[in-house]
C-alpha cells in the first residue's frame, strides 16, 4: 500500500545531506550520557568482566542488525518520516499514526525535554551554581537554540550535528588514550572471576543487563527522519547506518575496556560516575571535569539530533493528511519544515518546565519498542506483499538478522510489561489517545 502526499504546492526539502551527515546523525544520536552511566548498572548484573564485554557485543550485534532492516526500508523508502513511511506502508495509516502521534507527545519531544534538562541540571551545575528555576530557563534555552539552528536549514543543523559529533567521539576517545597512557590499570581485570561468583540465575541477569545496554545503543533509527533530504540515498543510507553503528560499537567496547583497565568489575558495579572515576585515576581531580564537559557535548549532540529529525515525521503526517496542515509547509527560502520544528520544539519546551517527561516516558518504553519490532518486522512483510519494489539494499542475513533484532525488542517490551505492569499500561494508553485523534484527521481529510 503506497500513500503519496497529499498536499502540493507547498514545496519538497531538499536533498542536500551526504554520508557523513548520516554518520554523523547516526553517532550524535546515540551517543549521549548512556556510555558513561549504564557501565555501573551492567557491571551490577553480570559481575564477571567477560560477560560484560558480552553484553555490550551482543547490544551492539542486535542493533546493528536492525540497523541493517532500516537500511533496507531507507534505501526503499527515501522520503522524510522514517519509520512513519515504513510502518505505513507495511500495517496502514492507522499504525503509522500511532507513532508518530507517541512520538510528538512523549518519545521525541520527551527526549528533547530530558536531555535539555540534564544539560543544565546534572552537568552544568558542575562548572556553575543554579537555581531551580535558571535551570529550567536553560533548558529551555538549549532547546530554543537547537530549534532556532534547525530553523534556518538542514545544513545548519547537520553542521552542528557533525561538528558536535567529531568533537565527541576525538573526546572519548581521548580519555580511553588518557586512561591507558596514565592510569595505573591492570589488563587482569578484564579476565579476572566474578567476585562472590556469577549471579544465580545468569540468564536473566544477562537480559536485564542487555536492555539497559540497547538503551544506549538507541537512536540511530532517528536518521531515517531525514530520509527526503539525503543525496543518494539507496547508497549513502545504508553506508552511513553501517558505518555509523560500527563506529559506536567500537567506540562503546574501546571505553568498557578502559573502565576495566582501571577498576575491577565489582568497583564498577558501584561507581555511578565511573567515567569520571577513570579519568581522575589517569588525570588526577580535573578528571571529573573533563568528564562534565565531555557529557555536555554528548547531550547536546544527541538533543541536536532529535531536533534535527523528529519533525520530519510530523511534516510526513501532515503531508498524508493526518496532522495539522501548515506543519507539512516547507520554508520558501531555508527549505526546512519549520513548522513542525516549531511546533516539536514548544511542546518539548512545555515538558522541561512542567517536569513531568520523565514520567512519560517511563510510560512509553513499552509502546516504543514494541514499534521497533514492528518496524523491522516490515522488511519480511514488504518482502511477501511488494516483491517487486525496487530495493538498492538488502538485510544481510535475512530474515535471521531482523528476526533476531524482534525478538530482542519484543524482549524488552514484554519485561516491561511484567516489571512495570502500570507504566506499560499507562504508556499503552497514551498510544490509544491517538485514535480518536486519528479518526477526526481521517474525517477531515475526506
Amino acid at each position: 500500500m503506497t500513500t503519496e502526499n497529499t498536499k502540493t504546492g507547498t514545496g519538497e526539502l531538499p536533498r542536500v545531506l551526504g554520508l557523513f551527515s548520516i554518520v554523523g546523525i547516526v553517532i550524535g544520536s546515540v551517543i549521549g550520557s548512556g556510555i558513561f552511566i549504564v557501565p555501573a548498572a551492567v557491571a551490577s548484573q553480570v559481575k564477571a568482566p567477560m560477560l560484560i564485554l558480552a553484553v555490550w557485543v551482543v547490544g551492539g550485534l542486535l542493533s546493528f542488525f536492525g540497523a541493517l532492516s532500516f537500511a533496507e526500508l531507507g534505501a526503499a523508502y527515501p522520503r522524510a518520516g522514517g519509520m512513519y513511511v515504513y510502518l505505513r506502508e507495511a500495517y496502514g495509516p492507522l499504525t503509522a499514526f500511532l507513532f508518530g502521534w507517541t512520538l510528538f507527545l512523549v518519545i521525541d519531544s520527551g527526549s528533547i525535554a530530558t536531555l535539555s534538562v540534564a544539560f543544565s541540571s546534572k552537568y552544568l551545575t558542575f562548572f556553575f551554581p543554579l537555581s531551580p528555576a535558571a535551570q529550567k530557563l536553560i533548558a529551555v534555552g538549549l532547546a530554543a537554540f537547537l530549534v532556532g539552528v534547525n530553523y534556518f536549514g538542514v545544513r545548519w543543523g547537520a553542521l552542528l550535528q557533525n561538528t558536535l559529533m567529531v568533537i565527541k567521539v576525538g573526546a572519548i576517545l581521548a580519555v580511553s588514550a588518557l586512561v591507558f597512557l596514565f592510569a595505573r590499570g591492570d589488563t587482569a581485570h578484564w579476565t579476572a572471576p566474578a567476585e562472590g561468583g556469577l549471579p544465580h540465575h545468569i540468564g536473566a541477569a544477562f537480559g536485564v543487563a542487555l536492555v539497559a545496554v540497547l538503551w544506549a545503543y538507541k537512536g540511530w533509527e532517528m536518521a531515517t527522519y531525514t530520509a527526503g533530504e539525503f543525496k543518494n540515498p539507496g547508497k549513502n543510507i545504508p553506508r552511513g547506518f553501517l558505518i555509523g553503528t560500527g563506529l559506536v560499537i567500537l567506540l562503546y567496547l574501546s571505553t568498557n575496556l578502559a573502565y576495566l583497565y582501571v577498576f575491577p568489575a565489582s568497583t564498577i558495579a558501584q561507581a555511578p560516575r565511573i567515567a569520571a572515576d577513570a579519568m581522575n585515576a589517569a588525570v588526577g581531580p580535573m578528571g571529573a571535569a573533563v568528564i562534565s564537559f565531555i557529557i555536555l557535548l554528548s547531550i547536546a549532540g544527541a538533543a541536536n539530533g532529535n531536533v534535527l529529525t523528529a519533525p520530519r515525521v510530523l511534516f510526513a503526517m501532515s503531508r498524508d493528511g493526518l496532522f495539522f496542515n501548515k506543519l507539512g509547509e516547507v520554508h520558501p527560502r531555508f527549505l526546512t519544515p519549520h513548522k513542525a520544528i516549531l511546533a516539536m520544539g514548544i511542546w518539548s519546551a512545555v515538558l522541561c518546565v512542567s517536569g513531568t517527561f520523565e514520567q512519560l516516558f517511563t510510560y512509553v518504553i513499552f509502546g516504543l519498542w514494541v514499534f521497533f519490532s514492528l518496524t523491522v518486522f516490515a522488511v519480511l512483510i514488504l518482502r511477501r506483499t511488494r516483491p517487486d519494489l525496487p530495493r538498492p539494499c538488502r538485510t544481510w542475513g535475512y530474515p535471521v538478522t531482523p528476526i533476531l533484532f524482534v525478538l530482542s525488542a519484543l524482549y524488552i517490551s514484554f519485561s516491561t510489561l511484567i516489571t512495570q505492569p502500570i507504566n506499560a499500561l499507562a504508556g499503552l494508553g497514551i498510544i490509544l489517545t491517538g485514535v480518536p485523534v486519528y479518526v477526526y484527521w481521517s474525517r477531515m481529510k475526506k
